[in-house]
């Protein structure tokens, strides 16, 4: 046999595992003599590695994070930005002071309502596919609230903004924890992907500031549009198209109409129990109605052969408790940045974008913690992070629920914010590594949706209660003839320090959690197999 003869073979001849007496296909020299290999990555298509097997160590996984991540900052951000734009918007579109907080809770009504529905859609119909449809409505939905003239109008896109995120995020999430499998990989991602969450957090509101005081409070829309123009071509170049097989016969119908109307009604009644008082009527009723069309829910899915949440992913070591603890935290973090951001406007007269510019350290924060973060998980695991980092916060929100009326921001309110952001880095990664541990990777979409629906149940049940909370004493101490400064700031001490309370929570539910360290599993009958990446 020829010199050339042999070359030919090992190009093209199969081998056989003499463990599994299976066929394995050989590489090709030229991607030997690259030192790369080929793995299945999250999209159901090969994604070339290095020679060590890291996804993450080659270019395109370093875009592909970077990618997946400026999604998730596209979506947390939302969630903030219009927060400090408020008072502009409520002037030039004549908002009452009632319909106004339907700006920034429409969009959290559908992005906490449609989240389930749209974690289990991307499982099940591709997930580049759902996350695309997510960028397109969330760029068409935000030209329409930058060019809204009349309130109704404004409201409406930002529910089809909310609606975009639900879909967007659970899909980012998903390709991120099915693509980066390996252990070191999956744990430099999801450190990435934490701290990215608590940073746009901050983020949202400096941005928001920023672009009020400068070309104006519609641009606080018209910044998507542009983000989406970016990302497009980023997901058609990055992410691999989905897999045709695997489609589900037949869908959850009714599932999706019992889960999506019980988590819209959920959200909509904790939103107005502020409004409406947590003993009225229409509460009350609200939240029942909510808790009968989730139990008709888990009730329809035990019978369905094709579930759209199949019960068996709570069996997953840890996730339940993960979520529960990221609802907890996440209410009580919500707290701080709604009643901080109106303290520095309401109480010390601060503009818009310097109350924005007031949160930089924080953000600086956060992203330091959630590297320093994900490093430990690989040696102590999610619990010593989560329970750390919750004290953390813990600590820092009773430091600034002691805010005085005529505070100063180095000694009042810089030290604070420093603690907690070192606190909210750790407890976003370790959420979010827990919830996702050992997850396969055909419920890799549910998953995210859980943990994300914990957190916008959370943000919306924080707001709830800790809003009644302030104004209770709010209202109590101008009864007493009180200066409204005054009495302000003493209903943001309580709103604070019930925060705080929560966080303590959170550390102990997580000091009972089981301890993960972010691990990967692959579902029997998954390709694992190198397979040459498809263009």
């Amino acid at each position: 046999m020829t010199a050339a003869d042999r070359r030919d073979l090992d190009v093209d001849s199969i081998t056989t595992d003499s463990a599994a007496e299976r066929p394995i296909k050989t590489r090709r020299p030229t991607e030997r003599a690259r030192g790369t290999v080929t793995a299945a990555n999250g999209s159901g298509s090969g994604a070339k590695t290095d020679a060590g097997g890291s996804f993450l160590a080659t270019r395109r996984g370093k875009l592909t994070l970077a990618l997946l991540c400026a999604v998730a900052f596209l979506d947390f951000v939302d969630a903030s930005i219009t927060n400090v734009a408020l008072p502009d918007i409520r002037t030039d579109l004549g908002f009452s002071r009632q319909s106004l907080q339907w700006v920034p809770s429409g969009y959290l009504l559908t992005y906490g309502g449609f989240m389930l529905l749209g974690g289990r859609l991307a499982d099940l119909l591709g997930r580049r596919r759902v996350l695309v449809t997510g960028t397109v409505l969330i760029g068409i939905s935000s030209i329409v609230g930058g060019l809204a003239g009349d309130p109704g109008l404004l409201i409406g896109a930002r529910l089809a903004q909310g609606l975009g995120a639900a879909m967007m995020l659970p899909a980012a999430l998903s390709i991120l924890t099915t693509t980066f499998r390996d252990g070191a990989d999956r744990h430099k991602a999801l450190g990435v992907w934490g701290g990215v969450g608590g940073l746009a957090s901050a983020v949202g509101v400096l941005l928001g500031g920023v672009l009020t005081e400068g070309p104006g409070w519609r641009w606080v829309f018209f910044v998507n549009p542009l983000a989406a123009a970016l990302v497009l071509p980023a997901v058609f170049r990055l992410i691999q198209r989905d897999r045709r097989e695997g489609r589900p016969a037949s869908f959850d119908i009714g599932g999706g109409v019992l889960v999506t109307g019980g988590m819209l009604l959920l959200v909509f009644g904790l939103v107005k129990a502020p409004d409406q008082g947590w003993g009225s009527a229409r509460t009350i009723g609200e939240l029942a109605g909510a808790a009968v069309l989730l139990i008709a829910f888990l009730t329809n899915e035990r019978r369905q052969s094709s579930p759209l949440l199949p019960l068996s992913i709570f069996r997953i070591r840890g996730l339940g408790a993960a979520d529960f603890t990221g609802l907890i935290a996440f209410a009580g973090l919500i707290a701080m940045f709604f009643f901080l951001t109106l303290y520095m406007q309401n109480v010390l007269g601060y503009s818009p974008i310097r109350t924005g510019l007031a949160y930089v350290p924080l953000c600086v924060g956060v992203g330091v913690a959630a590297g320093i973060s994900a490093q430990l998980l690989i040696r102590v695991g999610t619990r010593a992070v989560i329970v750390v980092g919750a004290l953390l916060a813990t600590g820092g929100l009773y430091y600034l629920s002691r805010i005085p009326v005529d505070g100063s921001y180095l000694t009042d309110l810089f030290p604070g914010l420093m603690i907690v952001s070192f606190g909210l880095g750790a407890v976003f990664v370790g959420v979010t590594t827990a919830a996702n541990a050992g997850v396969p990777a055909d419920q890799a979409g549910l998953a995210a949706a859980l943990l994300n629906s914990s957190q916008q149940v959370g943000a919306a049940l924080g707001l709830a209660i800790f809003s009644a909370v302030a104004t209770s004493r709010t209202n109590h101490l101008l009864g007493q003839h009180t200066a409204a400064p005054t009495a302000l700031t003493a209903g943001f001490h309580r709103a604070l320090l019930t925060g705080s309370a929560f966080l303590l929570a959170a550390a102990l539910i997580a000091l009972r959690s089981p301890n993960a360290h972010g691990e990967a599993e692959h579902p029997a009958g998954s390709d694992t197999t190198p397979e040459p990446a498809r263009a």
